[in-house]
């Protein structure tokens, strides 16, 4: 199943995809109820260093993570998601 949104594809909703030649590192068109948002999220120029313990406690603590999680239309919760 692929949906098609402004013109860009998705392999469905709330899965999260890279974006070519964008604004943005990544792309997802969350879904919470009847509310469909596409959310871009991430910068482009930046490494993704989820694997080391330092960066990834240092991003999670930066962006409140450990907090009660925001809604699924917002690019705070894929980012902390994707960390």
């Amino acid at each position: 199943m692929s949906i098609t949104y402004r013109g860009e594809r998705f392999s469905g909703y709330n899965k999260p995809k890279r974006t070519p030649n964008k604004n943005k590192k990544f792309a997802v068109l969350a879904k919470q109820g009847s509310t469909v948002r596409l959310i871009r999220f991430g910068d482009p120029n930046m490494k993704i260093r989820k694997n080391q313990k330092g960066p990834r406690k240092n991003f999670r603590a930066r962006h409140g993570c450990d907090s009660r999680p925001p809604s699924k239309l917002t690019a705070r919760y894929w980012s902390c998601k994707n960390w």
